[in-house]
């Protein structure tokens, strides 16, 4: 599984990235967490805000940071 986090960087985006690493901790579930930083990449998924959350190349998330409780269940279908 890969999960990549969409963001330039902010906040936010440094916020959704500590809790897709926590939430695959607790899940137990295999998977490589990626960073994409570049504008054109991030506009290839169709993301006009970040930060988002990509799961094997589908945006599950957009415009906000979820817990690692949230992301939990899009790892694990």
């Amino acid at each position: 599984m890969i999960i990549k986090v969409l963001g330039t960087g902010c906040a936010k985006c440094k916020k959704l990235e500590q809790e897709a690493i926590k939430a695959v901790e607790e899940s137990g579930v295999e998977a490589t967490i990626e960073k994409v930083t570049d504008l054109n990449q991030i506009m290839d998924y169709g993301v006009m805000m970040t930060p988002a959350l990509v799961v094997d190349e589908k945006v599950v998330s957009a415009g906000r940071s979820l817990s690692a409780k949230q992301i939990i269940p899009f790892i694990k279908e």
